[in-house]
């Protein structure tokens, strides 16, 4: 390898035709990794604006059966694995309870 070469990170694989297969795939993850970040960041933002508006008119400052809603469409659309992720979805948005 020459000085100006740039190391690639490891697949596992054992040949290169795989190795590029898993560089391709490992690319799109990344990209989708991106936007499930801003996306994250955008929901939060924008549950800390539904919080603040419901509050400032006199309001709760949950909706707990909103709550259960968000909690019930991860728990069917991904399972067990869903409800966890539904509950630190929650929690970017609201804070810790």
């Amino acid at each position: 390898m020459s000085s100006n070469a740039v190391a690639q990170p490891t697949t596992g694989a054992q040949d290169e035709e795989a190795a590029q297969r898993i560089r391709g795939m490992r690319e799109r993850i990344d990209e989708i990794d991106s936007a499930i970040i801003a996306l994250w960041q955008e929901r939060a933002r924008l549950s800390q604006q539904v919080g603040a508006t419901r509050v400032a008119s006199g309001g709760t400052r949950l909706v707990l059966s909103r709550e259960r809603e968000i909690l019930e469409k991860f728990r069917t659309e991904l399972g067990a694995d869903g409800t966890q992720l539904a509950l630190l979805i929650l929690r970017a948005g609201r804070g810790a309870l």
